[in-house]
């Protein structure tokens, strides 16, 4: 008889965004989990197209695409939640989350996993947001940058010096301390970011991405999620999720959808959501989806945090990687 692990940590599960995926993810999940297999079947039913081999195969220049990489994110990180559901099964033992979140795209993944959204509700509404932030982005040209080794107060003075003629540009995402993501109109980026080198930042960095995501430059994509919500409106969450606007923990169904609305036009404060979610009492940050940046940056805020990421890159073997998970869930 199996040893079931038992419910030692109180977890956070955790879902990435965009920029997390690679050419081949969910490939070699598939070879070992049925519930993966299935999760990538019902997602190729419901979108009348080939995703999985998208995912598995390319080209990547497809996969790189907004309105192809955010479901293929979004269907292999519910891969991932599903196999690791089916393996702890077997040890009889259920995967009770003490608290969800995910950054930017991921939120949409934590409402699947909330209970508040069906998997098929989540893969549509998160196709429709592709479409809208790729036809926002054709409207209102823009891009981001990353900014390393500035505070988030000494970012945000230079967007503001910056803003104005042109546009806007802000800070998009605040991920850990001195890890900043801006976000705007070319002109005032390209201000910003000369601006940050001037004032020593360690690196500057734009961003292969061709739209102003969490900036008021996706309102019109914003207003059309807002529809596609009222026509899949979310059910209360069954485990609370921590949003990414301003690190709330949501618990209802109101909260959850201006949440999922706003969220394409208001920054990501993932730094506060991670110590909100410790202090909801979690122990254990999983990662489930491709690669591991949330695990990395869950380690950079705490370097005590106890994190693991499902498909951790370093990891050859995937029994290896969920040995690793359930042993840090002991």
């Amino acid at each position: 008889m199996q040893r079931a692990i038992g419910p030692w940590r109180r977890i956070a599960l955790t879902f990435p965004g965009q920029g997390s995926h690679s050419v081949g993810m969910g490939e070699r999940l598939c070879h070992v989990s049925r519930a993966a297999r299935e999760v990538f079947r019902r997602a190729d039913e419901v979108l009348d197209s080939k995703l999985s081999r998208l995912c598995f195969e390319g080209p990547e220049e497809e996969l790189e695409r907004t309105i192809n990489q955010q479901p293929a994110t979004f269907v292999t990180s519910i891969a991932w939640l599903e196999a690791l559901r089916e393996r702890w099964a077997g040890l009889d033992h259920k995967l009770q989350p003490h608290v969800l979140a995910g950054h930017s795209l991921g939120e949409f993944t934590a409402a699947v996993a909330s209970g508040a959204h069906s998997f098929e509700e989540g893969l549509l509404l998160v196709r429709e947001r592709g479409r809208a932030m790729d036809e926002a982005g054709r409207e209102n040209p823009g891009g981001m940058a990353s900014i390393l080794g500035l505070s988030h107060e000494r970012v945000s003075a230079i967007c503001d010096r910056a803003s104005g003629e042109g546009g806007y540009v802000g800070i998009a995402t605040r991920n850990c301390e001195g890890q900043n993501v801006i976000s705007g109109a070319l002109g005032p980026l390209k201000r910003a970011m000369e601006a940050a080198q001037t004032a020593g930042a360690r690196k500057v960095v734009r961003l292969p991405i061709t739209i102003a995501s969490h900036s008021p430059l996706m309102l019109r994509a914003s207003e059309r999620m807002n529809d596609w919500l009222e026509h899949f409106p979310p059910r209360e969450p069954l485990t609370p999720v921590v949003g990414n606007v301003n690190a709330a923990v949501l618990r209802s169904r109101p909260e959850l959808h201006a949440e999922l609305r706003d969220q394409l036009t208001a920054g990501v404060r993932w730094q506060q959501a991670v110590r909100r979610m410790q202090g909801l009492g979690a122990d254990l940050f999983i990662e489930a989806g491709p690669g591991s940046v949330l695990t990395k940056l869950a380690r950079r805020i705490d370097p005590q945090a106890n994190a693991v990421s499902l498909s951790d890159e370093r990891t050859g073997l995937l029994s290896e990687q969920f040995a690793a998970v359930e042993s840090a869930a002991r």
